[in-house]
């Protein structure tokens, strides 16, 4: 019976479901009925170690049952109410959430992912300096909305270019600089330089907001190096410019820190947030924003809003999210497991297999880069990576993969068991497959 659940799921998603990113035929998906912290089942009960976290958002773990309670009662007191009333809840969201953040931050503005904070954070941008251009960089994800898609710096946007105003720069990557640079000391100072001159051949005045990720996610999880976003900070400051931190992906225990940029001696203008937040439980994001930024509204109606904003189930799963997270220690946890773990244990495999070219990453938040010849650092097919998909996940593992890259991205709660048992099924599929 269960395998007929299984087949019936299947049969249903290929007859009836669209998805995001793929063509559409001959999809051959897998099936995942349940989950707790950080493994998946099918309905037959085969189990996979979830090291994709989804799409690095369950930080929590599936099934936290103090946020699925959290739901569940604030489904029996009030299921859903309009974002233009007061709401105890939402309230207290925000509250919890701006308790994370820096000083000089007392307003959220609620989204319903993380695709649409990156849209109102640019517009209250632009409303904001009374300026139009948004500059990011080509390796970077912002999500799947008309100026979100515009920002992003990959193939994704040339199908989707509908919005105004956006120019692209290159960040730091050392181990492919554009700025041939040996260290991260050169990549940093010439990466900023860089941008400097996009700044000023574009026309300062012109430009409304530099919007980065922290960390790369999709793009790479490319850490900073030194001085950098305390660089880009100096640079928006001397021309004037709204720094915009997308934290959708890296924020909320994903590198053992509550922020990314806690790291990096960096303050923002505008955060914006979703994924781990409540890890995705009921679909939220927001801005956070600055009381700079906040007080151009006090007078002036900002012109966005969307009919679910600040979603009385969401907010109360990002008090639940938050309350654990804190009572738990899952944020000191998850820099534990990549301090203590993740980076011995993925370094330790990058000496093995020649494949794995370079290993990035802080907390649970780690790529394998992935080349064919190390010297050229060529990278490897999509075949390769297909087939590393697929010995992965026979041996019991779900992975998370992007371009020539396998992500290590764990839920924050990954236990040190799992994590060994991670790294001894990647040894086995690294050593199974050949380029």
């Amino acid at each position: 019976m269960t395998e007929d659940l299984d087949a019936l799921a299947k049969k249903l998603d290929r007859e009836h479901v669209f998805h995001s990113w793929l063509a559409q035929g001959g999809l051959d998906l897998p099936v995942i009925a349940g989950g707790e912290g950080s493994v998946v089942w099918d309905h037959a009960g085969n189990r996979l170690l979830d090291f994709s976290s989804q799409l690095v958002n369950v930080n929590i773990g599936h099934q936290h049952p103090a946020v699925v309670k959290a739901i569940q009662d604030q489904a029996a007191q009030l299921a859903t109410i309009g974002p233009a009333t007061a709401n105890l809840v939402r309230g207290q969201a925000a509250q919890r959430i701006l308790s994370k953040a820096p000083d000089g931050f007392r307003k959220v503005f609620f989204t319903n992912g993380g695709a649409d904070a990156n849209e109102n954070a640019i517009r209250m941008a632009r409303l904001h300096t009374g300026r139009d251009t948004v500059l990011s960089t080509y390796r970077s994800y912002h999500g799947n909305t008309g100026a979100a898609i515009v920002a992003t710096g990959d193939w994704r946007r040339m199908p989707n270019q509908y919005a105004r105003g956006h120019v692209h720069f290159f960040g730091p990557y050392l181990y492919r600089s554009e700025f041939w640079a040996t260290t991260p000391e050169e990549e940093s100072a010439r990466a900023l330089h860089h941008l400097e001159r996009v700044i000023q051949s574009e026309g300062p005045a012109t430009i409304a907001a530099l919007l980065l990720e922290s960390i790369p996610g999709t793009a790479g999880i490319m850490i900073p190096p030194p001085g950098y976003l305390a660089g880009v900070r100096a640079l928006a400051d001397k021309y004037g410019i709204i720094l915009i931190l997308d934290e959708v992906m890296a924020g909320f225990g994903r590198t053992g820190r509550w922020f990314a940029f806690d790291g990096y001696d960096v303050v923002p203008d505008l955060i914006t947030f979703a994924k781990g937040v409540n890890s995705g439980y009921v679909p939220v994001g927001g801005v956070i924003i600055s009381d700079a930024v906040s007080a151009t509204f006090d007078e002036r109606v900002f012109p966005g809003g969307l009919t679910y904003s600040g979603h009385p189930l969401a907010a109360a799963s990002i008090v639940a999210s938050i309350d654990a997270m804190e009572d738990e220690g899952i944020v000191e946890h998850a820099r534990r497991i990549g301090e203590e773990l993740l980076a011995p244990g993925l370094a330790a495999l990058a000496e093995k297999h020649a494949m794995i070219g370079e290993v990035r990453g802080e907390g649970v938040f780690w790529a394998l880069e992935l080349v064919s010849d190390p010297a050229t650092r060529e990278p490897v097919a999509a075949a390769v990576i297909g087939q590393l998909k697929k010995e992965l996940t026979a041996r019991g593992l779900l992975p998370f993969s992007a371009d020539n890259r396998i992500h290590v991205v764990p839920p924050c709660v990954v236990t040190d068991d799992e994590v060994h048992q991670a790294l001894a099924i990647y040894d086995d599929a690294f050593a199974a497959v050949h380029v």
